[in-house]
């Protein structure tokens, strides 16, 4: 790095025009405050294309000058500091004179000030520098490149100039700054270079590839919205091809081949109905003559019945001949009877009075009997009055009453018994066994009445279920179950429909043995899980379904008639004992029965004699006018056998005799119209493609539509389809998807060379990195090397721990660099811990700073520090002093005046300014102290 040798301004803020020598180690700016020190360093500071401090700037002191042009000019020291000339500082800017120009020209530009930079071989003057071309003068950014080639780097000018009462500030740099520092100041520039440049190439290359990725995806997103666009372009066309080929081929085939099939059916049925025609007119033939026969055997058969009407009227006069023949004597026959059987206990008035009380008794046994069986038939009588009318067997009055309830609540509902219908009448008896306990269940309609519903039944006592979860009857129960055989017209509880559905009805119980499970017979014989019982329910209390009343009604009726002939039995009865009665009172009253059967013993014995044979005639009367009745009634079911034939065959006669000529213009008619369908549809299946209307495709057609009805509601549904859904028209879709596929193929193929190169990129900052950290870790050891020569220089002991460096960016960016100082032997201190005083961080300081600077190959550089001895005492001034003193750099410092003289000490050059009069446009010149060499030095 160079050493200045003098400065020149012109036109500087408050400076018209002055040189200051600058060629010595230690440069001592003195004046009181605002005389201009800082100022100084601020033309040294922007000469050097650096900033100026605190917010100054070079503007500012341009606007002091008042001038249109304001100069900054200064020598450097170009010396090489070996036998090559390559290495003078300039070397790298094509400068090779011992000594160099460089000067900053700073210009009014309308409202605002601009700086220009230039440098030139040898010490050249302002006004020669003012006739240099344009194109000789440089910009900020390339001055400070020229400088950095001269050995002035970025972070050398990052701690070249430290402000006022700022000398520590290296002290509050972090490990991690310091290091990075160190290596930016003393770290071979290309291999920094290299290594960011790797670095910076990889993340180029990192963000190309997400950049990519992200395009990739993007593009994706769009192929995937294409691929939706072009399935939905493409089910349109499928539709748009399924509406063509309906309306152009399906539907007029379909409907052809169905009129065609519709007319050949047609065809058939008018062959059959001429066959059936001319097989009538034959019959006609033939029923005439069967009619004439018909008539003869009428004729015949009415005779016969009015002659065994004759003959049954005489028979039965003679049976009821015989019958009056036969009953007095029979009368008499059981008269005598009872008079021998009272005679044998007249005699004794005690068996006397037991026989009148036996047939007292009898006789009340009788009318209670008749009494009874009366109030049985006045019973049944009523109930079959009550059942006629009605459609359904009548409820109980609790299931009424509850019922009622119900609909005075708002609940609907239905019984059990009013919903089921027994389709099977063998079944009758097993169903309505199973059912009797479930008659009149309550099924609610709505699940939401179950609570209000089951109070009111809490309430009533209704002692049958009341069910909320129904269910409709499956409409294909197993044809062998129970359920097969009912018909549900309302929902029904579904654990009844489980139960019916799990009753086998077998034909008996050795079948049901055999098969096993739960099962029923005919005779309503149940056989369930706790073992098999009989369910027999009397035909009248039947109760399910219409027919239930008619079963009710005959069963009735049969007890009607059951009670009517009890009743005939219990009157003649009561005849008989009336008689037997009367005869035995008698006897009491001193009539005796023995006298009267000896006064009519020969009536009496007559009567026997004749009752044998006026009971065979009687006997024989009734089986001659039974056998009459038979012959009678086999006649009248002959007549009326031959009546319905010959009614029917008249009849059938006279109904054809005029439907056999309407039938045949009937039949030409239809015809005709048929046979002109038949050539229409033959003409319409000359328009169709043969590969339409062969077999296999209208089987096809018929597999996929079934009808032409089908294909019409196809149709209308794809129709709705085509106006309702929501389509992809656009016919380029389809390119732009074929386009986006390509984009996105290439997209990949570039994002898998992009990563091949980032990998590539990676290694190459894997090397570059390697090369780095052995560059860094020399680095490190360099300036641990001269912090702690330069430590041993001012008495201290300066320790640095080396960094661990590992060829990994995250350690790398974690490396620090601590460093430590013992000051007196009063232990380590760190960077910025606290604990050092103000001179000994000043101390620290310089000595990181001039770390920075010492090098012992290439000695030289500079260092701007402002007012370093600020709150120092004199021990700590003079050690400070000593530490300048025995480096190789050059110092320029500022201090103001003051009594100590040892801040001026270790200065070779001392400039001293004062302050500017008020009344003065230019501040005072500036006084030059410059110590005197001694000759034995």
């Amino acid at each position: 790095m160079f050493h200045l040798q003098s400065l020149e301004l012109l036109q500087w803020d408050y400076c018209q025009r002055l040189t200051l020598p600058l060629d010595g180690s230690i440069i001592t700016i003195a004046g009181p405050n605002g005389s201009g020190k800082t100022t100084l360093l601020d033309a040294m500071r922007t000469l050097l294309g650096l900033e100026c401090s605190g917010g100054r700037s070079y503007k500012t002191y341009a606007r002091h000058a008042n001038a249109d042009t304001t100069w900054l000019r200064a020598t450097v020291d170009n010396r090489p500091h070996g036998r090559q000339t390559s290495t003078r500082p300039f070397a790298r800017n094509l400068l090779y004179a011992d000594q160099v120009t460089l000067a900053c020209r700073i210009e009014r530009n309308g409202g605002d000030w601009q700086r220009r930079y230039c440098m030139s071989d040898g010490d050249v003057a302002i006004e020669t520098l003012a006739q240099l071309p344009e194109k000789d003068w440089l910009g900020l950014d390339h001055w400070r490149k020229r400088l950095e080639g001269a050995g002035l780097s970025r972070a050398i000018a990052r701690v070249l100039a430290l402000e006022q009462g700022q000398t520590d500030r290296l002290c509050e740099f972090s490990p991690k700054e310091l290091l990075r520092l160190v290596f930016e100041v003393f770290g071979d520039q290309e291999v920094l270079d290299r290594y960011e440049e790797a670095r910076r190439h990889q993340r180029d290359l990192a963000a190309e590839v997400t950049l990519a990725e992200q395009e990739l995806a993007y593009s994706e997103a769009q192929l995937a919205q294409l691929d939706s666009r072009v399935t939905l372009y493409r089910q349109y066309q499928g539709k748009l091809r399924e509406r063509e080929i309906l309306a152009a081929e399906v539907i007029p085939v379909l409907r052809w081949h169905e009129e065609r099939q519709t007319t050949a059916g047609r065809l058939r049925e008018l062959h059959r109905q001429r066959l059936h025609h001319n097989e009538q007119r034959r019959q006609r033939s033939s029923d005439a003559l069967q009619l004439s026969a018909l008539l003869t055997q009428q004729q015949a058969a009415r005779e016969k019945v009015s002659t065994l009407e004759r003959d049954k009227a005489e028979a039965q006069q003679a049976q009821q001949k015989a019958r009056d023949a036969e009953k007095p004597v029979e009368e008499l026959v059981k008269q005598a009877d009872e008079l021998l059987a009272l005679s044998a206990v007249e005699g004794d008035a005690a068996q006397l009075l037991s026989r009148v009380e036996e047939l007292e008794q009898q006789k009340g046994a009788l009318n209670d009997r008749w009494r009874d069986l009366e109030q049985q038939r006045k019973e049944a009588q009523g109930a079959l009055e009550r059942l006629s009318g009605q459609r359904q067997a009548p409820k109980p009055g609790d299931v009424q009453q509850f019922s009622r309830s119900l609909r005075q609540a708002g609940i609907t509902h239905h019984i059990l018994a009013d919903v089921i219908e027994i389709g099977d009448d063998h079944w009758r008896a097993a169903a309505e066994g199973v059912l009797r306990a479930s008659c009149w269940v309550v099924v609610l309609d709505d699940p939401k009445d179950e609570a209000a519903a089951m109070a009111l039944a809490e309430r009533e006592r209704y002692r049958h279920y009341v069910v909320s979860d129904a269910a409709t009857a499956p409409a294909q129960p197993a044809a062998d179950s129970l359920l097969a055989v009912l018909r549900f017209s309302a929902k029904a509880p579904s654990w009844l429909l489980r139960q019916l559905a799990q009753i086998r009805r077998v034909d008996d119980t050795v079948e049901g043995a055999r098969l096993g499970g739960e099962w029923i017979t005919p005779q309503a014989y149940w056989r369930d899980g706790r073992g098999g019982r009989s369910v027999w329910r009397d035909p009248g209390d039947y109760q399910f379904g219409a027919a239930a009343m008619a079963s009710r009604q005959a069963s009735i009726q049969k007890r009607l008639a059951t009670l009517d002939d009890q009743l005939t039995d219990v009157v003649l009865k009561q005849s008989e004992v009336k008689r037997q009665l009367e005869a035995a009172k008698k006897a009491t009253e001193g009539h005796l029965a023995a006298e009267e059967l000896a006064r009519r013993s020969e009536e009496f014995e007559q009567a026997r004699r004749q009752l044998p044979s006026l009971r065979a005639a009687r006997v024989a009367a009734s089986e001659r006018w039974a056998q009459l009745d038979a012959q009678h009634a086999n006649a009248i079911e002959q007549r009326t056998i031959i009546d319905g034939k010959y009614q029917g065959l008249q009849r059938r006669l006279r109904d054809t005799e005029g439907d056999l000529a309407g039938q045949e213009r009937d039949w030409r008619t239809r015809h005709d119209e048929q046979r002109a369908r038949a050539l229409a549809s033959r003409a319409q299946k000359g328009r169709f493609p043969q590969r339409w209307i062969g077999a296999d495709a209208v089987q096809a057609l018929y597999e996929k539509y079934s009808n032409a009805k089908q294909a019409e509601l196809r149709m209308a549904a794809v129709e709705t389809e085509l106006d309702s859904g929501q389509w992809e028209k656009d016919g380029t879709v389809e390119d732009k998807h074929l386009i986006m596929q390509g984009t996105v193929g290439n997209q990949r193929n570039e994002l898998d060379s992009r990563k091949i190169s980032n990998a590539q990129a990676e290694e190459a900052v894997g090397n570059a990195r390697e090369r780095y950290i052995d560059v860094l870790r020399a680095t490190v050891r360099r300036y641990r090397k001269n912090i702690v020569d330069l430590g041993a220089l001012a008495g201290v002991i300066v320790s640095a721990d080396l960094p661990h460096l590992d060829n990994d960016d995250t350690v790398l960016r974690q490396a620090e660099l601590k460093v430590s100082f013992n000051f007196d032997g009063k232990g380590e201190i760190g960077l910025n811990d606290g604990e050092a005083s103000g001179g000994q961080q000043v101390i620290k300081s310089l000595i990181l700073l001039v770390g920075l600077l010492k090098d012992d190959d290439m000695p030289g550089g500079f260092v701007f520090i402002d007012e370093p001895f600020a709150h120092l005492d004199v021990r700590n001034i003079q050690l400070v002093g000593n530490f300048l003193k025995s480096t190789r750099a050059q110092y320029v410092l500022t201090t103001p005046i003051t009594h100590n003289v040892e801040v001026f000490e270790p200065a070779d050059i001392t400039l001293v300014t004062s302050k500017k009069p008020r009344e003065a446009r230019w501040a005072p010149p500036i006084g030059v102290l410059q110590r005197r060499l001694r000759l034995d030095a």
